[in-house]
């Protein structure tokens, strides 16, 4: 089993999946690693919705400019903020931030690849029609999981000097 910089550092954003399904205990456990997630005064304020039907799928597809991604995923998570349990909403997004990049986490370390679609927020009330969610649950993404189609995604990251500074931002980090 990897370690957890390892997993960090290999993850990797995966748009393409074969059709296999994910298995009911992986999905467990997706979200576990969601729910695990720090948050302010141990609020909890998410709320995860896991989509499977294709009926479903093709309709939230329809949402996004992404919509190949989201037919073609075997499994979709909307994850929600609570609003009825929210009590600040920068620390509330945040940990909604870490609840996710969790579940993603999860996803590497299990095998699978997954993407977290944000586009997909310019048509939340279109998502929160379709699966029947109540105003006091605020769309924040939809990740699309499955088992990757191609094993060797690419990335890049900018230079840790170009993004990092000591003590004072005009001080670069040596």
């Amino acid at each position: 089993m990897p370690g957890t910089i390892e997993t960090i550092l290999s993850r990797r954003s995966i748009r393409e999946f074969t059709e296999v399904k994910v298995p009911r205990q992986d999905i467990t456990t997706i979200l576990n690693a969601g729910r695990w997630a720090p948050s302010g005064l141990n609020n909890q304020p998410w709320k995860f919705i896991v989509i499977q039907q294709k009926e479903t799928m093709e309709k939230i597809a329809g949402c996004t400019h992404y919509s190949k991604i989201v037919s073609n995923a075997p499994l979709l998570i909307a994850v929600y903020l609570d609003l009825d349990t929210m009590y600040n909403r920068t620390k509330d997004l945040q940990a909604v931030g870490a609840a996710i990049q969790n579940m993603l986490l999860a996803c590497c370390e299990l095998g699978l690849g997954a993407v977290w679609l944000g586009e997909i927020l310019n048509n939340k009330d279109k998502v929160n029609l379709i699966i029947s969610c109540p105003e006091s649950m605020e769309l924040m993404a939809v990740l699309a999981i499955g088992h990757p189609r191609e094993k060797n995604a690419r990335s890049s990251r900018k230079d840790i000097q170009n993004i990092c500074y000591e003590e004072k931002y005009a001080e670069e980090w040596k």
